[in-house]
């Protein structure tokens, strides 16, 4: 049995010196097309709300914009002549991108504003300036892999660009038939051009784990992980490492003379070389933490049949302006999307314990939960039976025993800061399945004071 999955694959280019002038071009042309019909819009959706504010009727008001891409594809095509002479030195993916974009843009502010996109509420699209970010996407047209060797890619009117690093994996794929290229976005970050491919990839289900077994991960500060099985994964703290060479750039970039947008000032070069050098030095420390991470998911991937990790409510713990640094440093959110889609892809089960679920302050002897236990406390002690363990093993392993404990009768759970509240101490979920409690066999809702609902 195969299953099909969407995989992105990202290489550095070498491009040449011409290459880049052209590259540069076409973001360039994607920003363009992406301001030009912005300011199109805009201009129609402040005429339409000045004529309101006159009384003008409804059906008389000025004829609002389609802001579709198709829409947006054909106007431009309508007016790029005039507009923009030299379009032609630019591939037509470049100017679609930035259409592409736009309408996307307009379409969240739109269900944002009309209550019918969950979450922070999207402001109006802004104006692109010629210092964002530069990037553009084929989706049509002659690109993909070179068919020479392993070291060149392919894109439209850009010719065939060295990588820096060898496309084999996603060469092989190709050439047995089991991926294909779908499209490709073009992007200037961490101070070099790449280029991604969003490629449909053929799985064939993988073996059933020699080890298997199930693991509970405790994510941390202190420690980067700890494992049910005993074992403790140590935190590297990149950011801390390159926090010396980090304050003296940021200190040389405090001298020189920065932007200032009440008087219009506009930075000196030597400011934007040193931001420059900033920028690739967190780029050298997030790279450090992300590959340190996926050693660590797809080994966890590779060696368990059940991986049961917490739901962490990382945003509320980066607001304590003491800790923000540490917790963001550790990367628990990455952990999460990794292990989310690599055990969705390896055949295994990946179990997200529910966030109020007490792994800290439960004993994984007796099941006993204690009202309060200060972060301080690096040792659990158990008032109950006794049974003494240090604190993130002791929660890593009830983080395992969520994976086959349906229920679980412990002794009184008196809520801690909140008295009002009285949910149960498990209620965790299979990740993918339908909650505990919700179900058509859900187990029966009782006393939260004697039965904790854990995951089935």
């Amino acid at each position: 049995m195969s299953t099909t999955v969407l995989q992105a694959y990202q290489f550095a280019l070498d491009p040449t010196p011409a290459q880049d002038d052209n590259l540069r071009s076409h973001c360039g042309a994607q920003r363009f097309a992406y301001n030009w019909g912005l300011a199109r819009v805009k201009a129609v959706l402040e005429q339409r709300s000045a004529e309101r504010s006159y009384g003008i009727a409804e059906a008389d008001l000025t004829p609002a914009v389609n802001w579709s891409a198709y829409s947006l594809r054909k106007a431009w095509n309508t007016a790029k002549r005039e507009v923009a002479p030299w379009w032609s030195e630019n591939s037509k993916e470049a100017y679609a991108s930035g259409l592409a974009n736009l309408a996307t843009a307009l379409d969240n502010w739109h269900k944002s504003r009309t209550g019918k996109r969950a979450g922070r509420r999207v402001g109006f699209p802004r104006f692109k300036s010629k210092r964002a970010r530069w990037s553009y996407r084929i989706s049509t047209g002659r690109f993909g892999l070179s068919g020479s060797d392993r070291r060149h890619v392919q894109l439209p009117r850009i010719g065939t660009v060295r990588t820096h690093e060898s496309t084999r994996k996603l060469a092989r794929h190709v050439e047995r038939g089991t991926a294909r290229i779908r499209s490709a976005t073009v992007s200037f970050q961490r101070g070099r051009w790449h280029v991604s491919f969003s490629v449909e990839i053929t799985k064939t289900e993988p073996a059933p784990a020699t080890r298997g077994g199930t693991v509970g991960v405790d994510l941390g500060v202190k420690e980067l992980a700890v494992l049910s099985t005993g074992e403790t994964i140590a935190n590297p703290k990149h950011l801390d490492v390159a926090q010396r060479a980090l304050r003296r750039l940021q200190r040389r970039a405090s001298r020189r003379t920065g932007p200032d947008k009440r008087t219009k000032r506009k930075p000196s070069n030597r400011w934007r070389t040193t931001q420059a050098r900033i920028a690739r030095l967190h780029t050298q420390i997030t790279n450090a933490r992300r590959d340190g991470l996926h050693k660590l998911s797809t080994r966890l991937v590779r060696e368990f049949d059940t991986i049961v990790v917490e739901d962490l409510n990382v945003s509320g713990m980066v607001r304590n302006r003491k800790l923000a640094r540490a917790v963001s440093d550790v990367g628990m959110a990455e952990l999460r999307r990794q292990l989310d889609y690599k055990t969705t892809w390896n055949g295994r089960d990946l179990v997200v314990a529910d966030r109020w679920y007490p792994s800290s302050k439960t004993c994984h002897d007796c099941g006993a939960v204690k009202a309060k236990l200060r972060l301080s406390e690096r040792t659990f002690t158990c008032d109950h039976c006794g049974h003494t363990a240090d604190r993130d093993l002791n929660a890593a392993r009830n983080l395992a025993g969520l994976a086959s404990t349906a229920s679980c009768v412990g002794t009184e759970n008196t809520p801690a800061g909140n008295p009002r509240k009285t949910t149960s101490g498990g209620g965790g979920y299979r990740h993918g399945k339908t909650p505990v409690g919700t179900g058509v066999n859900a187990a029966p809702q009782g006393d939260s004071s004697e039965t904790f609902l854990h995951v089935s």
